[in-house]
């Protein structure tokens, strides 16, 4: 029986494996974008003492290996009597440091809008959540998305690292099967066409969002 046949016969594992990172992934990366909005409109001036606490914790974030973020909620929150399962501490860690990469990120477009829209929003009443919802988010969501579609990338593969704390994600389903059958090539092998489907895919809708965002105009903006 060759190595290809039996990862088929195995493939129930690699479908498991792989189900587990989709969930994982769109469970995060969409807290993630939410945690990113949030600290934006902080940012913006909504609550004016967290701006530096924020910024602190934003620019920590950026600095710390994703892997020691999974140890610490993993290993370390036992020490303060919390304790997090496996797939909760890697969705919480993949949630909370993409969360601070999107803040970044849409901070970074922010800067370059022209002062005109905010002076003219609020000369029309706009208050700060009805400019920050109406007028500045979706114009930065739209110009950032060559940068959004690169952190979701960056997103997908920081999942493999889950393996460490044992998720059983797709890393981990061929981890099993390469010490089982001693086929880590192969094995591999179909890890790197799942996560680049993913990202075929990802890329693709990002050039669709591309073709919207430019009918309406927001790429003039």
């Amino acid at each position: 029986m060759s190595n290809w046949e039996i990862l088929w016969l195995e493939r129930d594992q690699f479908i498991a494996g792989f189900i587990s990172t989709l969930e994982i992934f769109g469970l995060s990366i969409s807290a993630a974008f939410v945690i990113g909005c949030g600290m934006l409109y902080i940012l913006e001036g909504a609550r004016p003492r967290l701006e530096v606490p924020l910024r602190i914790f934003v620019d920590s974030m950026r600095m710390l290996p994703f892997l020691i973020l999974v140890y610490l909620l993993y290993y370390g929150l036992p020490s303060f009597g919390i304790r997090l399962n496996a797939w909760w501490a890697g969705v919480g860690a993949l949630a909370v440091y993409h969360g601070c990469y999107f803040a970044e990120i849409f901070r970074g477009v922010r800067q370059t809008f022209p002062p005109g829209q905010v002076e003219a929003a609020r000369a029309y009443g706009f208050n700060t959540g009805k400019m920050f919802l109406r007028l500045i988010l979706p114009q930065i969501i739209m110009r950032s998305r060559p940068l959004i579609g690169n952190q979701l990338i960056y997103a997908l593969k920081d999942t493999a690292f889950l393996v460490i704390i044992t998720v059983r994600e797709l890393t981990a389903a061929a981890n099993s099967l390469s010490g089982t059958y001693f086929i880590p090539t192969e094995a591999f092998i179909v890890v790197i066409g799942c996560y680049w489907l993913v990202s075929m895919i990802m890329e693709i809708i990002i050039k669709q969002c591309g073709r919207f965002s430019a009918k309406r105009g927001f790429d003039n903006v």
